[in-house]
């Protein structure tokens, strides 16, 4: 039997004993610091890695894989184009080009970039299937775009006057339409664009309030796939700014081995383009 006088030394020994386990269920901010960050660590499910990219026939490049300084506005993924409607083919707004032209557009872009300017395309490689799509509006009525696109030009005429054809330089893979624009070439870039739901500028006319589009470019004298003989290179109804500005393109594009179409400042295809006869079909994606 225990004696009275011993009573309070056990106490506090148990309690000496029971005080790092109470202690050790108390809360401190590291103790909570730590609870949080390895509630975070359960929560956080690293994001999938991105899908792969659809394979492109042999030969055939992503533009932005060798040149990632050229902005893509790729104008027939888009409904802002002389049909009012994403273009067949046009899976997403990608510039695809045989590698022989991509490599050569990216030797333009460095050059061009001592001098502060850089390059913006708008079309590249261009399915069948889009020339095709091309043909097909020709024999339907609407004019919706016309306005934007080809103001002065009867519709009907198109075909004749060499501004759709039932095949295009473009499907071999080795033509682009491009522009020239300050750098940096991302900041030239249009996200939206005016509908046919509302006045649509003239693509005829100067830049300025009433005046064309202004689509980030230096002044070229017509906007992108004006159908006007404007747009013809050497048109002399440009001002002599917009003439220079095209002779600079030309110039900067045939040192690399690119031909210009004289109907179409932005239009080039390359001299020696690896496909000459055949006319691919692949979706651009």
């Amino acid at each position: 039997m225990l004696r009275s006088s011993a009573l309070p030394w056990l106490l506090a020994a148990a309690f000496a004993l029971a005080a790092p386990a109470c202690q050790s269920s108390e809360a401190t901010p590291a103790r909570e610091a730590a609870v949080v960050a390895d509630t975070v660590r359960a929560d956080t499910v690293a994001p999938p890695p991105p899908a792969p990219l659809p394979p492109l026939p042999d030969g055939f490049v992503r533009l932005r894989e060798v040149a990632p300084g050229i902005a893509q506005e790729m104008r027939y993924a888009t409904a802002y184009n002389f049909i009012g409607e994403p273009i067949d083919g046009y899976l997403a707004p990608e510039c695809i080009l045989a590698e022989e032209a991509a490599t050569a557009l990216a030797g333009v872009a460095q050059t061009l970039a001592r001098s502060g300017l850089g390059l913006k395309v708008y079309d590249c490689y261009r399915p069948q299937t889009a020339v095709n799509h091309f043909a097909r509006w020709t024999g339907v009525p609407d004019q919706s775009m016309k306005e934007a696109f080809y103001p002065a030009e009867p519709k009907g005429s198109l075909f004749s006057r060499g501004y759709i054809s039932t095949r295009s330089g473009h499907s071999r893979g080795a033509t682009v339409d491009l522009t020239l624009v300050r750098l940096p070439a991302a900041a030239s870039v249009l996200t939206t664009f005016p509908t046919a739901d509302g006045p649509l500028p003239r693509c005829d006319q100067p830049l300025g309030p009433g005046g064309r589009l202004d689509e980030g470019d230096l002044d070229m004298g017509t906007a992108y796939d004006c159908f006007t003989h404007l747009a013809s290179t050497d048109s002399g109804g440009i001002t002599a700014a917009a003439r220079r500005n095209r002779d600079r393109l030309r110039a900067a594009m045939s040192a690399v081995g690119f031909r210009n179409y004289s109907k179409e400042w932005w239009h080039f295809s390359l001299r020696d383009e690896p496909h000459p006869r055949t006319y691919f079909d692949f979706p651009v994606e």
